[in-house]
């Protein structure tokens, strides 16, 4: 299949804000954010690879999108398999040629008390939220690099600047994913890949059924795809949805620590008190602890 080549006629160019033509990789792509981006960036021209763990779902997302007009394939993909991350990013590349986007959008969460935390629960969201980040970038940016061009956008959370009660370990893979990304950043400064983070307050999705939304207003999928859409267009290192919490956070920190722990308990709810676990239970059976065997959706 023909694709547009970094150099010569019909070249994409990372600083332009077309998207058309684009090829772009979205892990966790068949279902809630991540479906949400895969079809808003197809719609903006853009041909998009979706790679879930759940391969039918990923397929079929794909078939339904290709339907609406876009360019899109569905591929399995367990973000912490090494060798799955590859033969995903090599499939993409076979089909379309050279990524010119990868969006690290697949996220697990478990949310209750510290102390009552499955130790498969800890496991999974580690490998998948954190080391899922890691290995997506290490696999990626290399080739970028080569090229002198590209992007990396991850999807993490409003969660990397704060720790919300019954979200510790959630909270301490998206602190990671932020830490992470930031040293990356500086490593490939001047090299023509962009990093940039993505972080939303608690979106309506399986993933936050259940929870609390706090003083920020509950967000649609939509919201954050936007988001996506935007920063591949204009590439921005991060962005905070509503765009309000980046500065509100960035003021907090400058409080004595009474004043900041005021401050914070008034805007992040406290999931241990307000999460409705019931509302959880088969989300996190079947992403998170493992106990009915499926893998992260």
């Amino acid at each position: 299949m023909r694709y547009f080549h970094p150099d010569g006629e019909g070249a994409v160019s990372m600083t332009s804000s077309s998207m058309n033509g684009r090829v772009i990789a979205v892990t966790g792509g068949a279902r809630g954010i991540g479906r949400e981006i895969a079809r808003q960036l197809a719609v903006a021209g853009a041909r998009v690879a979706i790679g879930d763990v759940d391969g039918a779902a990923a397929r079929r997302t794909a078939d339904e999108l290709g339907r609406a007009g876009g360019t899109v394939e569905g591929l399995a993909l367990d973000v912490t398999d090494t060798g799955s991350f590859s033969a995903f990013l090599a499939a993409v590349e076979d089909h379309w040629g050279p990524l010119d986007v990868l969006v690290n959008n697949a996220g697990v969460m478990w949310v209750g008390r510290f102390d009552e935390e499955p130790e498969s629960a800890t496991d999974r969201q580690l490998a998948v939220n954190l080391h899922g980040v890691i290995r997506g970038v290490r696999l990626a940016a290399p080739a970028m690099r080569e090229r002198g061009r590209g992007q990396i956008v991850t999807v993490a959370s409003a969660a990397s600047k704060v720790a919300p009660p019954g979200e510790s370990t959630y909270a301490a893979t998206k602190h990671g994913v932020l830490g992470y990304l930031t040293g990356v950043r500086e490593e490939l400064r001047g090299s023509g890949v962009q990093i940039s983070v993505i972080m939303p307050g608690v979106v309506d999705t399986e993933l936050a059924a259940g929870t609390a939304t706090g003083a920020a207003k509950l967000l649609a999928p939509a919201d954050v795809a936007k988001a996506v859409v935007a920063v591949i267009r204009r590439p921005r290192f991060e962005v905070t949805i509503p765009r309000y919490i980046g500065p509100l956070f960035r003021l907090v920190t400058v409080f004595p620590q009474f004043a900041r722990d005021f401050a914070v308990r008034r805007m992040v709810p406290d999931q241990v008190r307000s999460t409705d676990k019931s509302a959880r239970a088969a989300y996190e059976s079947r992403t998170v602890t493992g106990e009915d065997g499926a893998g992260p959706g």
